[in-house]
Parts: C-alpha cells; structure tokens; sequence
C-alpha cells in the first residue's frame, strides 16, 4: 500500500470508529484527524466535507464481498442454507462498525447512506437467491425464490437498539431486558423452517 493510499486509510478507519463511538453530527472533523494521526488538511484533500467522509465510508465498506456460496449451499434443505446466510452476515456485522452501528444510525438523516444501505440489501437479496436455488432440488418459479429471498433479508437485517451501540459504549436503560438480536437466535431455525415451507414442490 502506498503512503498515499495508506493516509486515505487510516483517515477511513478514524472516521468508521468515532462515527460509531459519538455519530456523525457529534465528530469534528479535527478529532478524526487527530485520531488518524494526519494533518487535517490532509483530511479534506481526500474528503473536501465530512459529508464526503460519510459518503466514501458506507460505499466502501458496506459493499458485500464476494462470498463463496458453496460454502452456504445445503442441497435439499434450504432451511438450513438461510441459516448459513445468516451465519455469515452476523459475522461481518460483527466486524464492521458500518454494517453494525453507522449504517442504522444515520440511515434517517444522510440520504447517501440509505442509498448504499438499500444497494446492500439489494446485493444480500441476489446473494440469498443464489444460495436457495442451488439448496433447492426441484424447479421453482422465480418469483417464489424471490419472495423467500426478500423475506429472509427482512428478517435478519431487521435493527433493533442494540445495533446502534458502539461495542465499548454503555448500554442505555431500556436496553437491559431488550433481546440482543432483532430475532432471537433460537426464533431463527424455526423462521427459516416457515419459509422454506413455501419453497416445497406442489407436486410433492
């Protein structure tokens, strides 16, 4: 990596870990520049307005991977390959400031980021697709496929306030008795096994 593309870098991850510690509104500028250990006049070289920070974070780095599907495919039972969906999303939310708190956050507020955030949601659906046509062993139309795709992706991408918290950030009363996933991890096998219902051969 060079200098330059290393700068843009740590300006990136400065600004993907305050955004998600204060939000958008409540980071100066300085602080992330402070942070990436740059001159703020590098700051807006690369990013003239915080809103253009904003703009490159989510579009870099909410863009869904390639991800080898072979890995998700469970031929026959496609309840099972939506749970290998799911598996994999948690995981890069997990790592990702931006999938887990940033995106939910400022969604309202910053129409670029409900933009790159229904792109998402969009490369997530074709992924899911993917992975349940494969899993399927009989012919299905393509509307069912998509329907049980787009249900699917409602269900594991639905926020709840836990999303919007910063790993290290203290939790707010009304989160002590909330459950920490928007379906609870045991609802899921059970959510899965209702979709895939709808996917069975009517000739069966």
């Amino acid at each position: 990596m060079t200098r330059s593309r290393e700068s843009r870098a740590l300006i990136l991850d400065a600004a993907e870990r305050l955004f998600a510690e204060r939000g958008f509104d409540a980071t100066p500028t300085a602080a992330i520049a402070g942070s990436a250990g740059v001159p703020k006049g590098l700051l807006f070289y690369y990013f003239p307005s915080k809103t253009d920070l904003l703009r490159a974070l989510v579009g870099e780095r909410l863009e869904l991977d390639p991800i080898d599907i072979t890995a998700l495919i469970a031929r026959g039972d496609p309840a099972r390959a939506l749970l290998n969906v799911s598996r994999v999303l948690r995981r890069l939310q997990e790592e990702s400031a931006v999938r887990r708190v940033i995106v939910w956050r400022e969604q309202r507020t910053h129409p670029e980021v409900h933009a790159s955030l229904r792109d998402y949601r969009r490369q997530l659906q074709s992924l899911v697709e993917q992975v349940l046509r494969a899993s399927i062993l009989h012919p299905i139309a393509a509307h069912r496929l998509r329907a049980a795709a787009t249900a699917w992706v409602a269900i594991i991408m639905t926020p709840t306030l836990h999303d919007h918290i910063a790993p290290d950030a203290p939790a707010p009363p009304e989160l002590a008795e909330a459950p920490a996933d928007a379906a609870d991890a045991a609802d899921l096998p059970t959510l899965a096994d209702l979709i895939s219902a709808g996917l069975q051969d009517p000739a069966a």
